[in-house]
């Protein structure tokens, strides 16, 4: 086996997520994937710090993308908006195709730890985008609220555009998930 080669983050996530889906999530072992991506376990250990991280690899550069984005936005009259607007203008495929995101999507829902996990990186997203809007100039509690329900707003919209049932774009989609929320918050749009 190699001891370097170029390439082995990525071969590494393409070879836990086949081997997640031929024999489950459970059943998968950091050995196997980094057999599978013909590198040693030690540079699995290199990049991730069990194969549940294989999952969430990602994360840090979404959440610097949104807080970025979020900082850079100089109308935050409608912070909500804001939220929404950031999280749907994210090039979501750079993460992987739809097909990719919808099983790794569908696998964090069927596992609780996987489910406590994605949570727990929701959540510093949110602590993220919040405090981007508060240095923008939005109260605190204002922007702490528009933070976590932008981002329950937007997974709805997110979801749908995973099982691409029509379609319709992740801004479109948003569009209309923060339209809903108008519908069942009166008050809100007021």
């Amino acid at each position: 086996m190699p001891r370097w080669e170029q390439g082995s983050e990525e071969r590494l996530k393409q070879a836990a997520m086949e081997l997640f889906a031929e024999q489950g999530f459970e059943g998968t072992t950091a050995v196997q994937i980094a057999e599978r991506a013909r590198v040693t376990t030690r540079t699995f250990f290199r990049y991730f710090s069990d194969k549940e991280e294989v999952l969430f690899a990602d994360q840090e550069v979404l959440h610097d993308a949104l807080v970025e984005g979020v900082l850079r936005t100089t109308d935050v009259a409608e912070p909500l908006r804001v939220v929404t607007l950031a999280l749907a203008g994210f090039d979501w495929e750079r993460l992987g195709s739809r097909e990719s995101q919808h099983r790794r999507d569908a696998m964090i829902a069927s596992h609780p730890g996987l489910l406590e996990r994605d949570l727990i990186k929701q959540r510093r997203i949110a602590d993220g985008i919040s405090d981007a809007l508060q240095r923008n100039g939005v109260d605190p509690d204002v922007a702490d609220l528009a933070a976590r329900v932008g981002i329950d707003v937007f997974r709805t919209a997110y979801r749908q555009w995973l099982d691409g049932d029509d379609d319709a774009d992740l801004p479109t989609l948003t569009t209309t998930a923060l339209s809903l929320l108008a519908t069942i918050v009166p008050t809100a749009a007021g």
